[in-house]
C-alpha cells in the first residue's frame, strides 16, 4: 500500500467493509495516525445496517456496546487529488472491542482464522487475486461501443489509464484494462497477494476506481445485474496454495486437468457447499440472476477446464509463459461485488479445507459447454443447481451446518438479519427497478 507522506490539513478515514460490502467508517486528521493508540469508536449495531440503507430488524445488537476500529498500517492507502479535489485517503480497520480484543464480527478476523486454520493443518499459505468486472456509466446515456472492442476503451477517454495509475499508486498491482461483453463494462484484473492482503486488496480496488470515475463526472457500478437482459458484473476469485518453501500444491501433470491429488480434494469441498457459498459470494436479491445457465457466470457447479460455465474453473497454462506449476490455479466463479471479499475468501478456503480434511475424491471435468449434456448428465454435473433467489441462498446457508459453523454465531446471527432483510425489501419489486436499486449501491 501506499507510504506517501501526510498531509497535515487533510482527514484519513478509518474504514471497514461490513457484512453487506459496503465501506464505512471515521475520519480522523492524518497526523493523528502517528500515535499508537489511534483508533476510532465504532457501533456493534453499524453491522447490522443493510446496503439499502435501512437498519435490520430484528438484530442481535440493540442500542448496547462499543467497539472500535484499529487501523492496520500495512493497507494504508493514498490517491493524489488534483485541482478541486482533495486527495483519497484511508486505513482498512479490525473491528476489535473495547480492550483490543478481536471482535467476533469482523470480517477480516473470519478471514485470518480461515488461513491460520490452512497453515496450521496442512502448513500451506493461499495466495489469492479478485478480478473485479463493472460498468462505467455517464450521464448522457451514449450507447455502448461493441463487446471487448477497442472503440469500448477508447470512449471511456481518460478513464483508463487514469485508473490504472491511481491504483498503482494504491499499491493495487493492476495488471491490466480490458472492455468486456456488456454495455460500458471493463474489467481490471490485479495481482495475487497473500491472504487477508488479497482481500483488501479487493476493497483498495473498488473503492479506487469509484473515485476515480466520480473525479471524472461518472459513476463506477460494481453490482452484480444492472440490466436484467445483459450479462453481469462478477468477481473471480483466483486461488492458488503454497508450501512453506513457497512451492505451489495445485499442480500434478500426471492428473487430470494438472490438478494435483490435494488440489481435487480442495475443489470438491468447495462443489460440496457450494450453494450454501453462495450466501456469502453472491449475496443480493439481483446476483442470482447472474449465475443461472447460459450466462457464462457459475451455471454447472463442478469443476472444468477452461470452461466458463463451471463454478470451478482451472485456467491454461500458457505455453512458455512461466512454470506451469506456479501457473496453475482454481477460479472460482460465483462471487460479485455484493459480497464483502474477506467473507468470500475465508469461506472458500474452509470449504477446501475441509474437502482435504475429509479425502474427497477429486470431481470429474466437464470438458464440454453444458446446454450439450443430456439430462442425466446435466443433473450430475449439477447444471442449475445452485440457488435460483437469495432468499433460496440464505435457507441453503441455514441448513449447511458445517458452513454456519465457520462463523460465530453473533455473525451468523447479524450476517441472515442483513440479508433477510434485503429479500423482504425485494419483495414484489419490478426486476428492472430492483436492478436500479442495487446498480446505485454498488
Amino acid at each position: 500500500m501506499s507510504d506517501a507522506g501526510d498531509d497535515e490539513r487533510g482527514l484519513v478515514a478509518l474504514v471497514c467493509c461490513d457484512l453487506g460490502a459496503i465501506v464505512r467508517g471515521r475520519s480522523l486528521p492524518a497526523a493523528a495516525l502517528e500515535d499508537p493508540r489511534a483508533g476510532v469508536g465504532w457501533v456493534p449495531a453499524n453491522h447490522a445496517l443493510t446496503p439499502i440503507g435501512t437498519l435490520a430488524e430484528p438484530n442481535p445488537f440493540g442500542s448496547t456496546g462499543d467497539l472500535r476500529l484499529l487501523p492496520d498500517h500495512s493497507t494504508r492507502t493514498r490517491v493524489e487529488g488534483s485541482e478541486g479535489v482533495d486527495p483519497l485517503e484511508f486505513v482498512l480497520c479490525d473491528i476489535a472491542e473495547i480492550d483490543g480484543r478481536a471482535w467476533e464480527c469482523c470480517p477480516r478476523r473470519f478471514l485470518r482464522e480461515a488461513v491460520e486454520r490452512l497453515q496450521a493443518e496442512l502448513g500451506l499459505r493461499a495466495v489469492a487475486s479478485f478480478e473485479h468486472e463493472f460498468q462505467l456509466l455517464d450521464e448522457d446515456g451514449e450507447p455502448a461501443a461493441l463487446p471487448f472492442s477497442l472503440e469500448a476503451q477508447r470512449r471511456a477517454g481518460r478513464f483508463p489509464a487514469d485508473a490504472m495509475r491511481a491504483l498503482r499508486q494504491a499499491g493495487a498491482e493492476p495488471e491490466r484494462f480490458m472492455p468486456e461483453y456488456a454495455s460500458h463494462q471493463f474489467e481490471i484484473p490485479v495481482a495475487v497477494a497473500e491472504g487477508v492482503a488479497a482481500a483488501d486488496r479487493a476493497v483498495v480496488l473498488r473503492e479506487v476506481v469509484r473515485e476515480v470515475a466520480r473525479r471524472e463526472g461518472r459513476r463506477a457500478t460494481f453490482t452484480p445485474l444492472l440490466d436484467p437482459a445483459q450479462a453481469g458484473n462478477g468477481v473471480h476469485i483466483h486461488l492458488s496454495l503454497l508450501d512453506a518453501e513457497g512451492n505451489a500444491v495445485l499442480y500434478d501433470g500426471s492428473r487430470p486437468g494438472a490438478l494435483s491429488e490435494l488440489g481435487g480434494s480442495f475443489a470438491a469441498g468447495v462443489l460440496r457447499h457450494a450453494r450454501a457459498l453462495t450466501a456469502l459470494s453472491a449475496p443480493s436479491p439481483v446476483s442470482a440472476g447472474r449465475l443461472a445457465p447460459h450466462h457464462w457466470g457459475a451455471g454447472a457447479v463442478c469443476l472444468g477446464r477452461q470452461n466458463r460455465e463451471t463454478l470451478l474453473r482451472i485456467p491454461p497454462l500458457v505455453a512458455g509463459a512461466g512454470e506451469p506449476e506456479r501457473e496453475l490455479r482454481l477460479e472460482y466463479r460465483a462471487a460479485d461485488a455484493a459480497a464483502n471479499p474477506h467473507l468470500a475468501l475465508g469461506a472458500l478456503l474452509r470449504a477446501g479445507l475441509q474437502g482435504v480434511r475429509d479425502g474427497l475424491e477429486p470431481p470429474p471435468l466437464l470438458e464440454c459447454d453444458p446446454a450439450r449434456l443430456s439430462a442425466p448428465e446435466a443433473e450430475r454435473y449439477g447444471v442449475g443447481a445452485l440457488p435460483s433467489s437469495l432468499a433460496g441462498a440464505l435457507a441453503a446457508l441455514a441448513e449447511d451446518q458445517q458452513v454456519r459453523a465457520w462463523m460465530a454465531p453473533l455473525m451468523y446471527d447479524a450476517y441472515m438479519a442483513v440479508k433477510r432483510s434485503e429479500v423482504e425489501a425485494a419483495e414484489g419489486v419490478d426486476q428492472a427497478e430492483l436492478c436500479a436499486r442495487y446498480g446505485r449501491i454498488y
